[in-house]
Parts: C-alpha cells; sequence; structure tokens
C-alpha cells in the first residue's frame, strides 16, 4: 500500500466529519469531479457515494462503498473507476493533541488494468494525490470549525 501522512490541526471529530460527509466527497478527493448521491445512513459498512471522476466531457461514473468504519478513528473504502480499476483506501485518524489529528492514508489498487503498474511507479503517482486530498480535507475541517 501507499501511505502519505499528514498532520492536520483540526480535532479527529471535525476530521472523521468531513470523512463522514459523503457529499463532501468532492471537495477533498483529488480527482472526484461530482457527486450524483449518497447512500442513506453514509460512512455505515456497506453504504455507498455514487461519484463521477475526471473532468467533463470525459467523466467516468462510479462507487465508492465503505468496507469498513470505526467512527472517529478510520474509514476503509473501496473506491472504483472502471476501466481503470478499483484500490482499497485506509484512513487511520490518531490524536495528536487537544485541535490536532494526525492522518495515515493508505492506498493500494486491487483491481484491473492498473494493478499491473509496479508499486514503485504507483507511488509516484499516489503519494502527491492523496497528499493533496489530506491538504483538502484539513482545509475542509478547520473550515467547518
Amino acid at each position: 500500500m501507499v501511505k502519505t501522512e499528514m498532520r492536520i490541526t483540526a480535532s479527529p471529530k471535525q476530521v472523521f466529519d468531513v470523512l463522514a460527509d459523503g457529499w463532501s466527497y468532492a471537495g477533498w478527493v483529488v480527482g472526484a469531479s461530482h457527486i450524483r448521491d449518497v447512500d442513506e445512513g453514509w460512512p455505515a459498512e456497506g453504504t455507498r457515494i455514487h461519484h463521477s471522476v475526471g473532468p467533463w466531457p470525459l467523466q467516468v461514473e462510479d462507487v465508492t462503498r465503505v468496507a469498513r468504519v470505526v467512527r472517529g478513528e478510520l474509514i476503509e473504502l473501496e473506491a472504483r473507476m472502471w476501466p481503470v480499476g478499483a484500490a482499497k483506501i485506509r484512513i487511520t485518524l490518531t490524536p495528536a493533541g487537544p485541535e490536532a489529528t494526525d492522518v495515515v492514508m493508505e492506498e493500494e489498487i486491487t483491481q484491473g488494468p492498473a494493478k499491473v503498474i509496479p508499486a514503485a511507479a504507483q507511488a509516484l503517482v499516489l503519494k502527491p494525490r492523496n497528499a493533496e486530498a489530506l491538504r483538502r480535507l484539513g482545509d475542509i475541517a478547520r473550515g467547518r470549525a
């Protein structure tokens, strides 16, 4: 898994509140361009965000599903973007003082043609993309506070 870490100046609750708002997904996930629907009960296990990925008019419509969640601490997602593939994403939140959170985002391509790309090459794309996603996540969490 490609691992990206960042300290966010917001509490774990504030950060998780953004993750728990499926409609905010396109605001912090790099590449997600439009949210079409969010299943009732998001982020309960098995619920999905129905999203579009990529620039218009080349958008791909697909879904991201919650595989596991521990409120305030962890969310594991299965993100799809066919025909490119699918990925497993784990976001872990650890308190780092009263108003800070250490966030670890791990991503692994699990299906599709992109899976054959060597891990080192995947990291060249995923690490900066996920660092930007965590910066955006932090900005939204701080902005809501």
